[in-house]
């Protein structure tokens, strides 16, 4: 029975990056979704020597993996591999945008699951390796998504808006939110949401019941790098057991709060990340 399990888990191709140091891209998301349950295929973009946190160096490593992607998918088709749900973060190209929309198309089944993090920037500037044209790239890629988790920069990215008069309150925040929606086409979960002074969390557009939903957890006053990647796997993770976009957002906001503060306490380095492999027990309970 054990066995017969395993090979019933939902199976996830996570398109993201690997850095060899720093929790973030396949680092996180390959060991929460396992706990979740799932079974995962990689197909990295880049590798990184270090997450881009760290101090410039001479001897940073960066290796682009476009041709690499390409030849998987030729083979990924050949053999006749099925996805349950396709998973896309960073990408490092205009090429590997259009490398992902391929995917898409061809592995999409009845019932897959796309969930694009259109991983574009923060602090209402976009990362110094997207271009203007990344960016309108990355917003047609989402277009493809069943379920897209942009944080608020990259939703005024998506939206043409401007960062730093981006809504505030619940209430005006919906509007930003069945706007992402392509009226109703997907659903979203808007990171970095503050509901209320001391809190962070998530906005909730549902498509299959057109409702928008907000949930929050005490805010750790420190920025951690990785947690977009540990959000949108855990949401994953729930959606794929079958439970509602808003349960998932409040799963996913209670994880990365619980590991923000535990890596606090510890006195961790920040620049690793949040230290979410002893709470692993967590993701593997259904709740």
């Amino acid at each position: 029975m054990e066995v017969l399990a395993m090979y019933l888990a939902p199976i996830v191709a996570a398109v993201h990056d690997l850095s060899g140091m720093g929790r973030c891209s396949l680092g996180v998301v390959l060991p929460v979704l396992s706990a979740m349950g799932c079974r995962c295929s990689s197909l990295p973009t880049a590798y990184l020597s270090a997450n881009t946190i760290f101090p410039p160096s001479d001897h940073f490593v960066f290796r682009d993996l476009t041709d690499e992607m390409i030849g998987s998918l030729d083979h990924w088709e050949e053999i006749g591999c099925t996805f349950d749900s396709l998973y896309s973060g960073f990408v490092g190209s205009e090429r590997q945008i259009a490398v992902v929309e391929d995917f898409f198309r061809r592995f999409k089944g009845e019932n897959t699951l796309i969930l694009v993090d259109p991983v574009m920037g923060d602090w209402g500037k976009p990362y110094r390796t997207y271009t203007s044209e990344m960016c309108r790239r990355m917003g047609a890629l989402a277009e493809l998504a069943d379920v897209i988790t942009p944080n608020m920069t990259e939703a005024a990215i998506l939206l043409n808006e401007d960062y730093e008069t981006a809504p505030k309150t619940p209430e005006a925040l919906e509007g930003w939110l069945r706007r992402l929606s392509l009226g109703g086409k997907r659903s979203v979960i808007l990171t970095g949401v503050h509901p209320q002074p001391g809190l962070v969390g998530a906005g909730c557009y549902d498509r299959e019941t057109d409702a928008v939903s907000f949930t929050a957890a005490r805010k750790v006053p420190i920025e951690f790098p990785g947690t977009g990647d540990l959000f949108a796997s855990v949401a994953l993770g729930e959606l794929l057991r079958g439970t509602s976009l808003e349960h998932a957002a409040h799963r996913a906001v209670e994880f990365v709060s619980h590991c923000a503060q535990e890596t606090k306490a510890l006195g961790a380095p920040v620049r690793h990340g949040v230290q979410f492999e002893t709470l692993l027990e967590e993701l593997a309970r259904r709740a």
